[in-house]
């Protein structure tokens, strides 16, 4: 509580704390009745948790960030972020983040987070306010990004090089990580509570432990039935670095003020993870609204949860210690259950409103093509329908619409087409509350970056191309002080391909750093740095051990902006190296997972080491996430060395013509695009003219649809890649079709040739026999030919079927 309190402040701030307490419970009880009566969709609330987190907001500053779990509402509300009416505006879901800020509808209620962005990308000084990343509801998936967020602090602290305005005090922050018993059985707790001990960063996770992970018991979930046991290895000794951990009861309000206070300084001052681990919670409605803990509770069980409630133990410890009396206890939460209830009422008016508003609207204009219509009997049961609904979604109110439109279609009268486009218009505006966002639509877009073409000087040195990239790194670590660059070999011996040789004793153990092998928290360390400010490239190995990250690059990464409503980003860089080469886990290339699991991120695939540094200085100069996938066999073919590193440009999305054709177009990327480049020399000697396109972007594709002009001179289309049948190749092929509208354009079905369904056997035979080879692709080639003129263009026929 920090300063000596006369009573009369200290009986304020207890009676306050109480008030947000009984508040907080007063949501979860109302917001379950909600769920179950209809109005909202799906429950999950903090009722039983509401006293630890009331210490933890008491420790709690401006700047501190939290990385949490979706019961932490009452958190939430006692640091002044939460409100009533929001709390049921996400409840409801409505999709405007003028009324409910945590995501615009975007997720459930229990999601919480703030702003770090205003509405056009730009930050906002978060030293100045208390700061919530936007949780996910994936178990323990909070727990990466919390390793981020703390190791920020360490760096703004260390580093006094790196402008920290709108991001740090000093190193002073520390982060609050939440998170539900249960969840700490899953491996990526493990991980961040490991690399925590060995960093040795600011960060205070809180483990509220209720005894059961939804409806399983905690003797099946952690060893002693206890996390705090279990970690008593990682336990910081006079002698050993490690983590602190604190026991404490939740209804004990005075020793739960206590530690946190205890545990927010020395975090926050010393720079040690904290562990506190909050026993005897309850969860007084279960785990959600999709079930009731009557079904896996016993009535001792229930009772005791009655008994050990934490807002009835801060009621008697009020009473006990003669803080207030019953009478005025009774007032308050009459008060409050008054509050609550008009804060729901106004939240569902808010939400409601809007809703009957667009309601009447389309069945005024539905009336309207009625008048005229030979088809009344058919228009009257769909307004009928629409005039019953109390609370019309918008679905209903489209379906409505719509569906007329089907019944009148050859009317074509006035009327009809004033329906028509109000509904195109309201479709095409709603559309954009639902789908904003998934990429920066800032002035911060890489697709606002003017690409710049690398320059050289005369007589160009000819080098290996992972020289490129560690000269292009050089230049930019140079550039950006808040650059750091982290991964398994990455600083010693400089990545496992000297793409960053030297770079580590040049600028530092902090700047170019080894990890452990611990993936999912490589990319959650980059995610919390890259939301405070930082500018972090983080590195996955192989390709391959990019699935061990996936759940935290899918889940948190990829959606962060899109579900915060363009409010929060982490403009990091997710460095790999791909492309099948030899044995089955160093050779895979699952492009086609990656990109529908990733979407929200940039996925580039460039062929070679100066497009990929293009792409690294591009992408550092924006505020984008990306995956940069470096080809794996080509870190040793020579290139010429550009004179103008860390500052030429790669502009994602856009294609390049590797060579101009008039019988086939041909597209890929990457490695395999330098199968195709040979292919297309051979070819000639068999008047075959191939036009070879390079992709380089799958994520963003093609945006100036260059491939169509193609295919439309061409009139036939190969698409080659190295991923598995129905991957990439299918991913672009959906693209040309359904986006860039080839069709029509075809003399011949499309093509596509990709590697067999496995991966890529272990031997020097394995790659051939495993992916698309040079002999493979000519010979398909022909068969193309062989249906345009079979006698100038005979079969050869040993293609095998890919």
């Amino acid at each position: 509580m920090g300063k000596i309190l006369s009573f009369t402040e200290f009986r304020t701030e207890i009676l306050d704390d109480y008030k947000v307490a009984v508040a907080s419970r007063e949501c979860s009880l109302l917001g379950r009745r909600e769920v179950l009566s209809g109005r909202g969709k799906f429950g999950i609330f903090g009722d039983g948790k509401e006293l630890p987190q009331i210490a933890m907001a008491k420790a709690f500053k401006n700047g501190d960030f939290r990385s949490g779990y979706y019961r932490d509402q009452t958190f939430m509300m006692a640091i002044g972020v939460l409100t009533l009416e929001h709390f049921f505006a996400a409840l409801y879901g409505h999709a405007d983040i003028n009324f409910e800020p945590m995501s615009g509808g975007r997720q459930m209620g229990g999601h919480f987070l703030t702003h770090s962005l205003d509405q056009n990308g730009n930050w906002l000084d978060m030293t100045k306010q208390p700061n919530s990343s936007a949780d996910i509801s994936c178990t323990a998936g909070q727990m990466p990004r919390l390793l981020g967020l703390a190791q920020a602090s360490k760096i703004y602290r260390e580093n006094k090089s790196i402008n920290a305005e709108f991001f740090s005090d000093q190193g002073n922050e520390v982060a609050w990580g939440t998170i539900g018993d249960a969840s700490t059985s899953e491996g990526v707790f493990f991980e961040t509570i490991n690399a925590a001990g060995v960093m040795q960063v600011p960060m205070v996770i809180s483990v509220w432990d209720d005894s059961y992970g939804i409806s399983v018991p905690k003797k099946y979930q952690t060893t002693k039935e206890s996390i705090s046991e279990v970690l008593q290895g990682f336990k910081k000794t006079n002698t050993d670095s490690g983590i602190e951990i604190f026991k404490v009861k939740g209804w004990d309000y005075a020793e739960l003020v206590r530690v946190y206070q205890e545990a927010g300084k020395t975090a926050r001052e010393q720079h040690i993870p904290i562990l506190i681990h909050v026993e005897e919670l309850t969860q007084q409605q279960g785990h959600s609204t999709s079930g009731s803990h009557e079904r896996y509770k016993d009535r001792k069980r229930l009772k005791w949860e009655q008994e050990k409630d934490c807002n009835l133990a801060l009621r008697n410890w009020i009473l006990d210690n003669k803080i207030a009396n019953e009478k005025e206890l009774k007032e308050i939460e009459q008060r409050i259950q008054t509050l609550v209830k008009e804060a729901k009422n106004k939240a569902w008016n808010n939400y409601i409103s809007e809703l009957k508003y667009d309601q009447e609207v389309v069945l005024s204009l539905i009336d309207k093509v009625y008048e005229d219509s030979h088809n009344k009997a058919f228009i009257t049961q769909k307004t009928d329908a629409l005039k019953n609904i109390k609370a019309p979604t918008r679905k209903d109110i489209l379906s409505a619409g719509r569906n007329v439109l089907y019944i009148t279609n050859r009317e074509k009268t006035p009327a009809y087409f004033d329906l028509k486009n109000w509904l195109a218009q309201y479709l095409n505006k709603m559309q954009e509350k639902y789908s904003a966002f998934l990429y920066s639509e800032s002035k911060y877009s890489p697709l606002n970056i003017s690409p710049i073409p690398p320059s050289y000087n005369e007589n160009a040195e000819q080098v290996d191309g992972r020289v490129i990239l560690r000269e292009n790194f050089d230049a930019l670590l140079k550039a950006y002080p808040q650059l750091h660059i982290f991964g398994e070999d990455c600083g010693k011996i400089g990545d496992v391909n000297q793409g960053l040789e030297g770079l580590q004793s040049k600028y530092g153990l902090e700047r170019v750093s080894d990890t452990g092998i611990r993936e999912a928290t490589i990319v959650g360390q980059a995610i919390g740095m890259a939301m405070r400010g930082l500018k972090p490239i983080a590195e996955i190995q192989y390709l391959d051990y990019l699935t061990y990250a996936l759940y935290t690059l899918s889940d948190d990464l990829a959606c962060l902006h899109y579900r915060s409503s363009g409010r929060q980003k982490a403009p990091l860089i997710v460095r790999t190296r791909g492309h099948r080469l030899e044995g089955i886990f160093h050779a895979g290339s699952p492009i086609g997972g990656i990109i529908n699991y990733v979407r929200g991120m940039y996925v580039l695939t460039p062929r070679n080491m100066t497009q990929a540094a293009g792409f690294y200085n591009t992408m550092l100069a924006s505020d984008q996430p990306a995956l940069i996938i470096e080809s794996l066999n080509g870190y040793r073919i020579k290139e010429p060395i550009p004179n103008n590193l860390g500052q030429f440009k790669v502009q994602p999305g856009i294609v390049e013509v590797m060579k101009e054709g008039t019988d086939i177009t041909v597209v890929s990327y990457g490695s395999t695009l330098r199968i195709v480049e040979k292919v297309a020399l051979k070819l000639l000697q068999m008047d075959i003219s191939l036009e070879v396109i390079d992709c380089q972007s799958i994520l963003p594709f093609d945006t100036q649809h260059d491939i169509a002009k193609s295919v439309r001179k061409t009139n036939r289309l190969l698409i080659v890649d190295e991923d598995l049948p129905g991957g990439a190749s299918a991913y672009i092929l959906q693209q040309l079709i359904d986006e860039q509208k080839i069709f029509n354009a075809l003399d011949c079905p499309p093509h596509t040739m990709s590697s067999k369904p496995h991966r890529t056997a272990y031997g020097t035979d394995g790659d051939y026999f495993s992916k698309p080879n040079e002999e493979d692709i000519f010979e398909k080639v022909v068969e193309i030919m062989n249906e345009v003129n079979p006698r100038a263009f005979p079969d050869i026929g040993l293609a095998p079927p890919f």
